[in-house]
This record gives structure tokens, C-alpha cells and sequence, in this order.
């Protein structure tokens, strides 16, 4: 029987096929990049608040084993399946290969409602399915190493560790078993925004690319340029107030479970925020139009759409009805294959997940880095940093016989913070790899779409790692 799942799985496959002839790799090597090395299905038993015995399904997929540990986040939800998990897996190889991250790409799954679970309910079952990966040597800093996604928080990845850490008792790195923890519990500044920021420096570097802008009818630079976002979690709301904010975008349009709203003159994100905290609803916020259905925003003219909630939500039904210019996948495989090739006929540019939602892992990974060096970015250097920059100040001030006020002077000496040092490397990481895709993508002959760009550039890194090992020739 076919499912929503499954042909998310399937599209996952039939990109992969699409992106294959174009690497120049061994048809024996593409299998093996393209199979899941290890899926792990788990079925344990639960004491619930009203003392029922629930027994739980989940995964842990570990796609591909070419570097270690694999990473991936672990999602609550009730639509959770085998073939969810491992089309979940898949993109996250090829996702950490196109980042120049260097881990292997895995996924966790477990079917629940965390809506519908107490606090207690779900730690049961966070520590429950923590000690089950333990048991089969499934989590570890250089095993697999989780982190959140859809229904899960920095609270279920400190669970996570301090689980771990219980059963692998001075274990010196065991607080690098999981990321996305909170700051205090040894995360990493910046982590939070990490995603959203990611999709906002990447449709940035985008829209610098003027003779790209001018094929679809735009002018080059982001600012100005209006947003529609489907999705108000962690990536939609970071995704709408750092492009808003940092990047002088106007988001005219917002959709939601609970409805979509529209306002042609901009909508202020942080009020909105604090309006749905509020009332429980974005419906109904002052200045705007409630539109027909919670999709209806998907479908309003703008430059640039950003589908940050779940998959297949442009489909080919809907693919016709889109009017943006740009279509930036914040969520992981929200256009399915059919819609895709719709929307490159009508001329629309879709900027694959594998590459713009790649902001989490790329944290994520210098999470990791941090836990394993024991100490805080910046904290080496930063005052190093701040006083040579102050000699300077106070030398340029010599110089030229004029004072620098006291806003210049912060300016001009501050030392990195930690955050300021993961945004940097955030910020390169996402210019580098779109310039990796784009030249992929304008010198290909046969005329291939972004996301089979993205794939090949990720394929031909996979296959250089399987070579360098000597597995294959």
C-alpha cells in the first residue's frame, strides 16, 4: 500500500537515479552510497501516567558508514515509519557530504504524539529508547551521535546525554553522544537559530548572483524581496525573523495547522510570535487576512516561498497553483519529484533541502568539535583578539591625531564570542557549498535541475571518501 512515507522514500530514490549518470562513478559504488548500511527497528514497553502500558515504535537508520560517527536528528511523531526514517537517513549522507561535514548520515524515529504525552511520559520514553541504542551500540561520539528534529528539543537531547552518560559511566567525551543540547548542558551558542540562519544566508548568496536573478524575472539582493513561510516552528520563525530583520526581506504571508494569514504591506514576526504564544493561534493577528485553508499561502505571488514544515507539501495536485520565484526547502523533502519538475517548467528555482537546511548539522557539528575539545569557542583567543585590536585603535588614534567614539571603539577591538565565531563558520560554510552546487549546476551541459546539482556534488565526495579508503577503485 502506498503512503505518504513511502513516496517520500521514493522521490528521495528517483533523485538519487536522476543525479547517478552525471558522477562518473561505478554503478557497484553508487548501491553502496545508495542503501541504508544499518535500520534498527525498536519496540519497547512504556509505563504511562495512568499506569497503561504502552508499547513504543521506533527507529534508528544508519545510512552510510564512509565516515563516522553518523548523524542525524531523532523526530516524535505519529506518523513515524521505516520508510520515513531511511529516506531521512539517505539525505543526511548526502547533506553532511555537501557541507564538508564529516559524518556519515543516520535518522531516529519514534511514533508518538508529544502533544498528547505528559513531560514525564516523554522522558520516559526519550531514556527508554536511549538505553535500547546503547544496548546495540547504536549512540556514541564516534558511533552515531543524534539531535533534534520535528517534536523534539534541546530538553530531549540533555535526556539523551545524561542517560548515556549514566550507562557509560567516565566515558571522557560522553557529553559529545548527542547535540542540540541546551547551552547549559555543554551546547553551543548559536545552535537554536542555526537552521533559519542557515536558509537565510544561503537564499542570500542566492540572490547575489545577478545573471541567475534576471532568468526568473528578479533583480539581485535579498532585501526587499517578499517571503511566504509554511511553518512557524524552530526554522520557519528563525527563518522569517532573521531574513526580516538581517536581511530587509517583507513576509506578506504565513501558514500554519491552524490556518494562513496573509498581509501585503509585511508582517511583523516577532509580534506574531508573541501573539500565537498568546491566543494559541496566528489566526486572527491584527492587519492580516485569514486565508481559505492552512495551505492557501502556499499558493500567493512572492519571491520567495519557504516550506519549513513537513514532507510532500507541494505535490503535483498544488505544483501548478505556485506562484513564487524561488522555493527554498527549509523542511526536509517538502516538493516531491512529480511537483518539482512542474515548478523548473514554469520557470520556478527550488533550492534543494539537502543544501538549505544544512545550518542544523553544520552546527551540529561544531557542537560536536566543542565537546570533544572540552572548552569554549573564544575562549582561547578572545581577549588575545580584543587587545591587540585596542593597541591598534589607540595606534590609529596617534596617527592621525583624532579620537574614535566610544561606538567605533567597540567596533573596531571587540573580540569573537562564541556565537559570533559559529555564525562565521555557519556563514562560510553556506557560501562555499552554494558556489560548489551553482557551478555544478550552470556548467552541466544537460541542463540538470539545482537539486540534481546538489546531488552530484554530494555523490562525487561520497565516492572520492570510498576511494581514498581503498574499497572501491
Amino acid at each position: 500500500m502506498s503512503t505518504p512515507n513511502n513516496a517520500f522514500f521514493e522521490s528521495v530514490m528517483r533523485n538519487f537515479d536522476k543525479a547517478a549518470p552525471h558522477t562518473g562513478l561505478d554503478k557497484g559504488l553508487l548501491h553502496q552510497i545508495k542503501v541504508c548500511n544499518a535500520v534498527y527497528q525498536i519496540n519497547f514497553p512504556v509505563k504511562m501516567d495512568d499506569g497503561a502500558i504502552n508499547v513504543i515504535e521506533s527507529y534508528r537508520v544508519q545510512h552510510s558508514h564512509h565516515r563516522l560517527p553518523t548523524k542525524g536528528g531523532i523526530r516524535y511523531d505519529n506518523n513515524v515509519d521505516q520508510h520515513e526514517v531511511m529516506a531521512l537517513a539517505s539525505l543526511m549522507t548526502y547533506k553532511c557530504a555537501l557541507v564538508d561535514v564529516p559524518f556519515g548520515g543516520a535518522k531516529g524515529g519514534i511514533k508518538i504524539n508529544p502533544k498528547a504525552m505528559s513531560e514525564g511520559e516523554l522522558e520516559r520514553v526519550t531514556r527508554r529508547y536511549t538505553a535500547e541504542l546503547v544496548r546495540k551500540n547504536f549512540i556514541g561520539p564516534g558511533i552515531d551521535v543524534p539531535a533534534p528534529d520535528y517534536g523534539t528539543s534541546g530538553r530531549e537531547m540533555a535526556w539523551i546525554m545524561d542517560t548515556y552518560q549514566t550507562l557509560k559511566h567516565g566515558e571522557i567525551d560522553a557529553v559529545a553522544c548527542v547535540t542540540g543540547k541546551p547551552v547549559t548542558q555543554n551546547g553551543i551558542n548559536g545552535r537554536v537559530d542555526a537552521t533559519g540562519r542557515g536558509v537565510f544566508y544561503g537564499l542570500r548568496r542566492c540572490f547575489e548572483y545577478e545573471e541567475d536573478m534576471k532568468k526568473i524575472g528578479l533583480t539581485k539582493g535579498i532585501k526587499g524581496k517578499t517571503m511566504v513561510v509554511q511553518g512557524l516552528g524552530n526554522v520557519g520563525s528563525y527563518t522569517a525573523l532573521i531574513s526580516s530583520v538581517e536581511g530587509g526581506v517583507k513576509v506578506i504571508g504565513i501558514a500554519e495547522y491552524e490556518g494562513s494569514i496573509y498581509d501585503p504591506n509585511g508582517i511583523d514576526i516577532e509580534k506574531l510570535l508573541e501573539f500565537r504564544r498568546s491566543t494559541g493561534s496566528i489566526v486572527g493577528f491584527p492587519g492580516t487576512t485569514t486565508l481559505e485553508t492552512r495551505t492557501s499561502a502556499l499558493e500567493l505571488e512572492c519571491d520567495i516561498l519557504v516550506p519549513a514544515a513537513l514532507e510532500n507539501q507541494i505535490t503535483a495536485e498544488n505544483a501548478p497553483r505556485i506562484k513564487a520565484k524561488v522555493i527554498a526547502e527549509a523542511a526536509n523533502g517538502p516538493v516531491t519529484a512529480d511537483a518539482e519538475e512542474i515548478l523548473i517548467s514554469k520557470g520556478i528555482l527550488v533550492i534543494p533541502d539537502m543544501y538549505i537546511n544544512a545550518g542544523g548539522v553544520t552546527v551540529s557539528y561544531f557542537e560536536w568539535l566543542k565537546n570533544l575539545s572540552h572548552h569554549r569557542f573564544g575562549r582561547m583567543e578572545k581577549r588575545f583578539d580584543q587587545n591587540q585590536n585596542e593597541r591598534f585603535a589607540q595606534l590609529l588614534e596617534e596617527m592621525t591625531g583624532k579620537k574614535i567614539n566610544e561606538l567605533e571603539r567597540n567596533f573596531l577591538t571587540q573580540g569573537a564570542d562564541e556565537v559570533d565565531l559559529v555564525r562565521s563558520g555557519l556563514e562560510d560554510t553556506m557560501i562555499s557549498s552554494y558556489d560548489q552546487i551553482r557551478k555544478e549546476w550552470i556548467s552541466n551541459s544537460n541542463g540538470i535541475s539545482m537539486r540534481t546539482a546538489a546531488f552530484v556534488v554530494a555523490l562525487k565526495k561520497i565516492g572520492s571518501d570510498y576511494a581514498t579508503l581503498g574499497i572501491f577503485p
